[in-house]
This record gives C-alpha cells, structure tokens and sequence, in this order.
C-alpha cells in the first residue's frame, strides 16, 4: 500500500525528464507548468472578470461558473476580514485575479507575487486594464524567501499556492515574519484526507501532483499544526469540500468533452508535456474529491498581537 509521505517531493521524473529546466528547483517546475499551459487555463476556465486560477465556491445564489470563481475571493476576503485600509500580500498570485478583485471591491492595497516572470507580466496588464494598476503590485519573487522587510503586512493571502511549498512551514514561517502583529494568513487548498492509499487509488494523486507539479500534500491536521508550531494562533477550519465540487466535476467534464483534440495533438506533438499532464490531472482531481481521498478547507490564522 503506497504512502504518501509529509514534506517530500512526489513529483517524478515523468514531467522533468529531457525538459530544459532544473531537476531539483520547484519553483522552476511550477512556473513552467504555468506558463505552458496559459491558454489552457484561458480557454476553459478563467474570464477577463475573474482571472482565476482557482476552484470556484458554489453555493446558494451562485448559477455560473465565473460566478463562482469571483464567490471564492469574497469568501476568502470576508473570512479574513479584510478592509479598506489593509496591505495584503497576495502570496502566489497567478495572473492578479484575487489582488484586482480586491483593490476593487475592497478598496485596499494588494501586492502580489509568484514565481513566473510571464505570469507577473500578465497581471500588471491585468490591473491596468481593471483600473487598480494604482493599488496593486505585482512581482516575480518566491514566496519561501521574499525581499520584503518584517511586519510589512495586514494579511498574506495564499489560494491554492501554499501546496508549492515541500514543507508547508517554510511558508508559514515566511507569512509570520510578513504580518504586522495581530496580522491574519488566509489560505484555502486541497488535503489529503490519509496518507495509505490503495494501489489502485495512488496513481490519481500522482497524477493529480505530477499534473501541478506539486510536490505533496498536506493533511488538515498536520496544516494546522505546522501553523501553530510556527506561532500562529487562533486558527480557524472552514470546511469546504462541497462548495468545491462542483467546480471539480466541471474541470472533469471539459477533459471529457476535449479528450479527442488532447489526443490527436499529443499525438502530432502539439502539445506541450506540461499540457498532456495537465489534462491528466484535470481527469484524476475528480476522482481525489469525489472518492473521499482530498478534502477542500479553508484555514484563517492570526499572528499574536
């Protein structure tokens, strides 16, 4: 029975071998996979309003997916009670989504970081074109090892991105230094719900973390208790795996409906490996959520005043 071990690199030769980026350097992988698959993501998930990289939070009111997209951030921005006034730090921003949508409609500064130049220079247009260039910025830089100086800001904003950090505290221990005191880190991801897995379950979380190039996944337990050993307190679970469901049969359903145009490009070799393996993941993430091996949650932390 395979075990998915806490804090290693899953990802497996499948996705680096003959590539022309390092073996062993993550962030190079991640901003690979990002930058291959751009107009995958533009295509069939994200809209010049949301910008979103992300699962959607379906719930009462919500009847599109863009709707759910844009539901997530103000989900997110209301658990961390954000204002006007607050610095966030947009910590794996993709290309800007979550930062413009709070600059405006919350009206506060978002500084957003990731790791692809490409991405950086996709969500500075982004902003301009939004009217918020004013209020946000936008940088290549690794979450892990930031430049900026302690205390910097009101709240480090993580969705779906904490999951690029080997061992998640490396992360934390980032946020804690970022944060003024009584600062908050907002975080939502996917977790494992166990760490033994059937033969016959392991290769849909191998080909949900080679497809992302993520290199493991947390469980909610051990989520929080990295936080805390880390100084956070008061820490807050919000659990939302239905919410994200639907979201997840959507991604299913396109793989499905364009499995014939993969094929025959793949084929042809006009698909990128980055690609093939990111239409794997979007037919094996369905699979994780709806058998019950990965739950969605949100986590909202404070650092001690």
């Amino acid at each position: 029975m395979p075990y998915l071990e806490p804090n290693k690199d899953y990802r497996t030769d499948s996705l680096r071998h003959d590539a022309d980026f390092a073996e062993h350097e993550i962030h190079v992988d991640t901003a690979k996979h990002y930058d291959d698959c751009y107009w995958d993501y533009r295509t069939a998930w994200f809209d010049n309003d949301n910008l979103a990289l992300h699962y959607g939070y379906w719930e009462p009111g919500i009847t599109t997916h863009s709707q759910a997209l844009t539901n997530k951030n103000r989900i997110m921005a209301a658990t961390a009670g954000i204002l006007p006034e607050h610095h966030v730090l947009d910590a794996g921003c993709g290309i800007g989504g979550s930062s413009i949508w709070l600059a405006k409609n919350i009206g506060c500064r978002a500084t957003g970081i990731t790791i692809s130049a490409q991405q950086a220079e996709h969500a500075k247009r982004n902003a301009h074109r939004h009217g918020v260039a004013d209020k946000t910025d936008f940088q290549q830089m690794d979450f892990l090892n930031t430049a900026f100086p302690d205390a910097s800001f009101d709240v480090v904003w993580a969705v779906e991105s904490s999951c690029y950090a080997v061992d998640k505290r490396d992360f934390f221990r980032e946020a804690y230094r970022l944060l003024k005191p009584g600062g908050i880190l907002i975080a939502c991801d996917g977790y494992a719900t166990k760490r033994d897995f059937e033969d016959s379950e392991w290769q849909a979380v191998m080909d949900c973390l080679n497809g992302w190039a993520v290199p493991n996944l947390s469980t909610v337990e051990e989520f929080q208790t990295g936080m805390e050993e880390c100084g956070f307190g008061n820490v807050h679970i919000v659990e939302a795996t239905q919410e994200t469901l639907p979201s997840s049969r959507r991604m299913y359903l396109t793989a499905l409906w364009t499995a014939p145009m993969q094929w025959i490009m793949h084929w042809l070799g006009l698909r990128k490996k980055a690609q093939t393996a990111n239409y794997k993941v979007a037919l094996a993430q369905w699979r994780v959520f709806n058998e019950g091996m990965v739950r969605y949650c949100l986590f909202r932390a404070t650092k001690p005043a």
